[in-house]
């Protein structure tokens, strides 16, 4: 036996001894994660010098989190957005070649088997908020237009609710719908000027934030799915540049490639063409799908 492994714990020693212990785990990609995670655990252990009374906390915190999830809430899942390590996990694993568009976080409001609608279509049922119309192209790394791509397209009401947020006082499926691009790569629908909103901070999490003087909002965006045969599949949002929270984003979520420019439009006849009584709000961006043998650079 290795001297560390037959040796007795002491704050020196303390990785070597613990992680000598896991020597005949049976999956080596565990073992690997187990090294990682027990050596930076006990350098940060070791750099704050926590008292008991801060060590208790620390684990009250994690059952409090724990206790807080349901079938309708992950509490873990926010204290990681929160703590920007569901956006790491995310760029990790979303590394895109030159020139595609970036993902982001996918939400926990999105909602399977939205309905197809027709290009054009208006998204929100209820008629509540400022007119909008959102346009572009779904194009590949060398600009070329995909036809076909189904765009999954979901946002939060002028109130800052997803309609799964108020069951019964907003239509089912409002503010959702699925699209599909024609030969040219275009697509454009209509929908209302979404608003920034809270994360769920009524839990450990919310008051985590509360404690270190960080707020709890997200910007107004607007999500997208997008997916075309021979292409990476595409999770992201785009933003208002012109939102209050877009520098400070609760989940980190914001990327400087995924503003899109939101005009305030006065144009009648456009404004009547499109159904809307007044002025409108219009957002025109294009996404670029990575093929799926591309890789980054």
């Amino acid at each position: 036996m290795e001297a560390h492994e037959k040796g007795f714990f002491t704050e020196e020693n303390s990785v070597e001894v613990v992680t000598g212990r896991n020597r005949n785990a049976k999956n080596e990609r565990l073992k690997q994660i187990m090294e990682v995670v027990t050596r930076k655990l006990h350098e940060a252990v070791k750099e704050i010098e926590p008292t008991q009374e801060e060590w208790m906390d620390a684990i009250l915190f994690l059952t409090r989190t724990g206790q807080m999830c349901n079938e309708w809430r992950q509490e873990f899942i926010l204290l990681s957005d929160t703590l920007g390590v569901s956006m790491l996990v995310d760029a990790i694993n979303n590394r895109k070649p030159s020139g595609a568009s970036e993902s982001t976080v996918l939400g926990p409001f999105h909602v399977k088997d939205a309905p197809e609608l027709e290009m054009g279509a208006n998204i929100c049922l209820d008629q509540k908020g400022e007119d909008m119309v959102i346009s572009g192209r779904i194009l590949d790394t060398d600009g070329k237009p995909i036809e076909g791509a189904v765009l999954d397209v979901w946002q939060a009401n002028d109130e800052g609710f997803y309609d799964v947020q108020q069951l019964g006082i907003q239509p089912a499926f409002n503010l959702r719908g699925v699209f599909r691009t024609v030969g040219d790569g275009r697509f454009w629908f209509r929908a209302v000027k979404p608003k920034y909103y809270p994360i769920p901070n009524d839990g450990p999490v919310g008051q985590m934030l509360e404690h270190l003087g960080r707020h709890p909002y997200r910007p107004a965006h607007l999500h997208y799915i997008i997916k075309a045969e021979g292409f990476e599949t595409l999770i992201t949002h785009i933003f208002d540049p012109d939102d209050p929270y877009i520098y400070s984003d609760a989940v980190f979520g914001v990327k400087e490639s995924l503003l899109a420019e939101f005009k305030h439009t006065h144009d009648p006849a456009r404004a009547m063409d499109y159904g809307f009584k007044t002025d409108f709000w219009d957002v025109e961006h294009d996404f670029v799908l990575a093929r799926v043998a591309e890789r980054s650079s």
